[in-house]
């Protein structure tokens, strides 16, 4: 039996969540069970639960993602939770930023293999694209590192009073706990956690918001965007 062959039923839901794109929601969640497996994308225990667990459960992040906004999607990996997004919102302007080759290798196919035009694949790592890549209103991730350290990724790549999204599990609440110190030393101005996803998801997908002011990163990263900024403008006139 093929990797394929394991995926469950559509859910009649996914009609609704996904529209006009329902017919590339099914492609996409094809492609995450056949070369996502064989790639190392995701594990094959998966595939069973790709609908409810993973591209119905990033898709409802839309429910808290301002309208026309830029989003970076950090360590977007398999393209979790960035395409299912793009798929439900082409409003947006996405970018899958992703530092693993094969990783990238796969958003890109898969972003022209749906024709997402409004989602662009960088290969690299937060920390090395700061200030060579445009600021963000939004920045989202899902299951890439403890809030902390994510915050240090994710946070200086939003415009001032942007916002992280971080799709997270039952520790939600501890992690933004333990974090708080950490994100007001970055910007930090309004923390909060909520549930999305009512009448999609059982149980509900879980979202830390971070809000930040008027210097995201905080001061440390200030002068770093600035040299960074400096950096790629003159690479350009070269």
């Amino acid at each position: 039996m093929t990797e394929a062959a394991e995926l469950p039923p559509v859910p009649e839901v996914a009609h609704e969540v996904f529209g006009d794109r329902y017919a590339d929601a099914v492609r996409y969640a094809e492609l995450l069970a056949e070369a996502g497996v064989q790639r190392g994308l995701i594990g094959p225990r998966e595939v069973p639960r790709l609908w409810e667990r993973h591209l119905l459960n990033c898709a409802v992040l839309s429910e808290v993602v301002p309208d026309g906004v830029t989003v970076c999607d950090v360590g977007s990996g398999a393209g979790l939770p960035g395409i299912p997004l793009a798929l439900v919102r082409d409003d947006l302007k996405i970018t899958l930023l992703e530092p693993l080759l094969r990783r990238t290798n796969f958003l890109t196919e898969v972003v022209e293999l749906l024709g997402l035009d409004h989602v662009t694949v960088v290969r690299g790592r937060a920390e090395e694209v700061m200030g060579q890549l445009p600021a963000v209103h939004v920045v989202t991730a899902r299951a890439v590192a403890p809030l902390d350290r994510l915050a240090t990724w994710g946070i200086p790549l939003l415009r001032p009073y942007g916002e992280m999204l971080a799709l997270k599990g039952d520790t939600a609440e501890e992690e933004l706990k333990a974090a708080g110190a950490a994100l007001s030393k970055l910007g930090a101005v309004e923390t909060s956690v909520l549930q999305v996803g009512e009448g999609i998801v059982d149980p509900l997908s879980t979202v830390v918001r971070v809000e930040v002011g008027e210097s995201p990163g905080g001061v440390r990263f200030a002068a770093k965007r600035a040299k960074a900024a400096r950096t790629g403008r003159t690479r350009r006139r070269r």
